[in-house]
């Protein structure tokens, strides 16, 4: 198939150091690659996908921006209606392409990224001739008012991620630090654990008054048991991790999915987690990690988390978080769509119903 992925313009394919949208695009367009498909990227121009790579932005609009979304968007669209032989099926990864598609009529699949938008599920639902994908049950479940017609979980390059021992015997939390990812919780786990916790990650800017609220006290207070590391690239994550007893995930809201899970679980490390959004869907209780439902039970399950064989966590993730199984899953949400598509177009049904929001 010829394919066209469309990413977005706030980082590049794969990313430097934060972006889980990007790096999921990145192992996708190279593992579509390596099964033979014709990939074209649209992302920014540093971006190094191991694929064709077109780019309005020759780099990142950081922060995101709305108008720089909608401009990437519009040249994209340009490029990929322009293309002979046309391309077989487009998939977008960011909400202002998706308006597109009332002009442009081609197959075309949306991966939602994001927790529940009242507004964009809204926005989604007037271009229903949209193959909308979930990156979790719980996700899909969040929007009922939208026809979610397919669910593909997250998938990596296993074999990035080397076994870790565990032997430095300390907690991790890596992600951003906002209110939604309870950062602040992870420090109160240690603090009432006596665990020592490393962090990975920093605040962007709207979270700012969040972490000189929450986070900084709560490091003061901590002294040398907590060390921040800041943001962090994939050998010092891979180093704080791999080092951990186990990874804490404490997140206060429905997240849709959360790769720093299967990141943790992929060096050994077990991950304790907060029973919202995906956590269930991802965390095998007992076997790369525990389920819990608050501060307390986490505290608890921290004294006994060497219980569980890091060898058979490690094992059942590269089974289950492969970027070949996301890959797969993907060719035959293409395949659905298309032949819809064609379907319809036989049919002499109107291909799209909806114009915008």
């Amino acid at each position: 198939m010829r394919i066209a992925i469309v990413s977005t313009c706030a980082l590049p394919v794969p990313p430097v150091a934060y972006g889980g949208t990007e790096l999921v695009i990145a192992e996708l367009a190279k593992t579509l690659t390596r099964f033979g498909h014709d990939v074209t990227v649209f992302a920014t121009g540093d971006s190094q996908p191991c694929a064709e790579l077109r780019w309005c932005f020759s780099s990142p609009v950081w922060p995101p921006d709305d108008t720089a979304e909608l401009l990437h968007a519009s040249r994209a669209w340009a490029s990929i209606v322009g293309e002979h032989p046309p391309f077989d099926v487009v998939h977008l990864h960011q909400a202002p392409a998706v308006a597109f598609t009332a002009i442009h009529l081609l197959p075309t699949v949306l991966t939602m990224h994001h927790g529940r938008v009242a507004n964009l599920a809204k926005y989604y639902a007037a271009f229903p001739n949209v193959s909308y994908v979930a990156i979790s049950r719980r996700q899909a479940d969040l929007v009922p008012e939208l026809d979610v017609r397919h669910v593909v979980h997250h998938g990596i390059d296993v074999d990035a991620y080397c076994a870790g021992d565990g032997r430095g015997g300390w907690l991790a939390f890596v992600g951003r630090f906002a209110p939604e990812k309870g950062v602040h919780v992870a420090i109160e786990a240690s603090l009432a654990s006596g665990v020592p916790l490393r962090l990975g990650g920093e605040p962007h800017e709207p979270n700012q008054d969040y972490f000189e609220r929450e986070v900084r006290p709560r490091l003061a207070r901590a002294g040398d048991l907590v060390h921040w590391k800041g943001e962090v690239k994939l050998p010092a994550k891979l180093a704080i991790l791999g080092g951990a007893k186990a990874t804490l995930f404490p997140i206060q809201w429905e997240e849709p999915f959360g790769l720093a899970m299967i990141e943790s679980m992929l060096v050994g490390t077990p991950v304790i987690a907060f029973a919202r959004g995906a956590v269930p869907e991802i965390i095998d209780d007992g076997v790369t990690g525990f389920v819990v439902r608050d501060l307390n039970e986490m505290i608890q399950k921290i004294r006994c988390v060497g219980a569980i064989d890091r060898d058979r966590c490690r094992r059942h993730a590269r089974q289950r978080w492969a970027s070949a199984r996301m890959a797969r899953e993907y060719e035959r949400v293409y395949e659905q769509t298309i032949r819809a598509h064609h379907a319809k177009g036989r049919s002499g049904a109107q291909v799209h119903d909806g114009g915008g929001a």
